[in-house]
């Protein structure tokens, strides 16, 4: 049984005749009648009652025409949707990404994206940086969107596309005194409890930040720590203390603090995409232009 054979079929219930069917298609009658004898064949059955006129479907066609439209509406659908798949339009994505970038440069790329491919359907996965590349190589994500302090040590089988590279900014409560000057010193920033995060074993950020402060001359003393950038915002919100965070993250939009310039902070970080080496999924591309855009690229 095949394609052709079922799609003749239907067009000749739907068409009331063979004749009436072939002249639907563009095709000859005998190539309809056929088709149709070979389908009958193999099913071992007749599907048309031919000794009445029109002619009817069999108990057997009865039980076949339904099952057979849902067939073709089936392959329909997978040909429209494998067209899209290989021309970049249609399918599944899986992203990775650091909670920072949820609020502010990733809404963005994603809403381009969905201009130039709506029917794609996006799987957002949150993740630290460093549990990224094991997802991407169990193929959890297609993509993922890392943050990353100082050199990065690349892994042989991953792709690495630097998307933002920015300072850091302080964050500091609205109501501190320090929220009403226009930058601060790493050693005024010290003066007010550090929120360290994330809280996770494998992440060594929280404590590149603490060095670099101590660096540039602070001596940031750690009263909390949250697991997460978002939590650790909302506790300088409630005044709790100060943090830091990539100036990207400072178009959030909180009221309840201030993101201030360091200036005797050099440290930067990195925003990467990370993808599978030599991966040519046409998404990935396609997320990554929508990326660039958006970090101004």
């Amino acid at each position: 049984m095949n394609l052709r054979q079922v799609r003749y079929f239907c067009a000749v219930v739907e068409a009331g005749s063979a004749s009436s069917a072939a002249a639907a298609l563009y095709v000859a009658p005998t190539a309809i009648s056929m088709q149709l004898s070979q389908l009958e064949a193999h099913l071992g059955g007749e599907l048309f009652d031919r000794s009445r006129r029109p002619m009817e479907l069999t108990s057997l066609g009865k039980y076949f025409y339904p099952r057979a439209k849902e067939l073709l509406s089936h392959a329909g659908r997978l040909d429209d949707e494998a067209r899209g798949i290989a021309s970049g339009q249609r399918g599944w994505l899986g992203i990775g990404f650091v909670r920072s970038v949820a609020y502010s440069v990733l809404p963005a790329a994603v809403r381009r994206f969905r201009e130039s491919c709506p029917d794609v359907h996006l799987d957002l996965v949150e993740a630290l940086s460093e549990y990224q590349p094991e997802r991407l190589r169990q193929g959890r994500i297609d993509l993922g969107i890392s943050r990353f302090i100082g050199s990065l040590d690349p892994h042989p089988d991953l792709d690495h596309t630097v998307m933002l590279d920015e300072p850091f900014v302080a964050v500091v409560p609205v109501g501190d005194p320090l929220a009403k000057q226009r930058a601060v010193t790493a050693a005024e920033l010290s003066r007010l409890p550090f929120i360290h995060y994330p809280k996770d074993s494998r992440s060594p950020f929280g404590q590149q930040l603490l060095t670099a402060l101590k660096t540039a001359g602070g001596d940031p003393r750690v009263a909390h720590e949250a697991i997460e950038i978002h939590t650790a915002l909302a506790l300088v919100g409630a005044g709790l203390g100060a943090t830091l965070v990539g100036r990207s993250t400072a178009k959030n939009n909180r009221r309840d603090v201030r993101f201030i310039p360091v200036k005797d902070l050099e440290l930067r970080t990195k925003l990467v995409m990370l993808t599978r080496a030599g991966d040519d999924n046409r998404l990935i591309a396609t997320f990554r232009d929508a990326m660039s855009a958006t970090c101004g690229k």
